[in-house]
């Protein structure tokens, strides 16, 4: 399901009256679809970033500039064109926590989205590396460098690919979407055997955070390419 400082000039809690800044296109998508038919659908590059762009909006109207940094499946569709779509938006937004939730839930509002759609469940993921120069870089600020309302970062594909070894579900690999991202970061990555894999996976974790679920499952993964899977890769 679709999307969870500075003086504030119109800011509060989500119960109070909304911005009269707001921006008459900050409603994502065809505004004539109804409410059900947004949840059902997925984020595209094209929707999130429209959501992006209308909270840096909303934040630059109320004289603020709020920052989040983004992971997961949606840190990999903003950065490569192979990731789709993704259900919802992994972000951890540590300053002004309060003005990203309100106007988060307004869009979602407008758009009839989850209330959840912009989630910070990924917190209990992150490495003790997090804040390294490795780890995120700069997407874009929304809606411009002029008026910087929202700065966005991206977790680096090096990051997201520990993260989600790290997560790795437990009952096998079959393909999922986790698995198949792990495959693709791979060859991005030009990682060739679980061994340099996990190498990998210990830059950002402890030894002690890496799961044998997570072992048996790089192993796996890897037995099951072939030569001819690195072929796009090795230019």
């Amino acid at each position: 399901m679709p999307p969870s400082a500075s003086t504030a000039s119109c800011g509060g809690l989500i119960s109070q009256r909304r911005c009269s800044k707001a921006h008459p296109h900050d409603t994502v998508g065809d505004p004539g679809k109804s409410a059900a038919m947004a949840q059902d659908k997925p984020f595209d590059r094209q929707t999130l970033e429209s959501a992006l762009e209308a909270l840096g909006r909303r934040a630059y109207a109320e004289g603020k500039t709020i920052e989040i940094a983004i992971y997961g499946g949606s840190a990999l569709m903003l950065t490569y064109d192979w990731r789709l779509a993704t259900k919802d938006v992994d972000a951890v937004f540590e300053s002004d926590k309060q003005t990203v939730r309100r106007l988060a839930q307004v869009i979602a509002e407008e758009n009839g989205w989850d209330p959840d759609w912009l989630n910070d469940g990924v917190k209990g993921f992150l490495s003790a590396a997090d804040r390294g120069p490795n780890a995120k870089r700069l997407f874009r600020t929304f809606p411009s460098e002029i008026e910087p309302g929202l700065r966005v970062m991206v977790a680096n594909p090096a990051y997201i690919f520990a993260m989600k070894c790290r997560a790795m579900r437990i009952g096998g690999i079959d393909e999922t979407t986790d698995v198949d991202d792990i495959k693709r970061l791979a060859r991005e990555l030009r990682l060739t055997s679980a061994q340099e894999a996990l190498d990998l996976v210990a830059a950002f974790y402890p030894d002690r955070l890496i799961e044998p679920k997570t072992r048996f499952g790089l192993e796996e993964i890897f037995s099951r390419l072939k030569t001819s899977d690195w072929a796009g890769n090795s230019s």
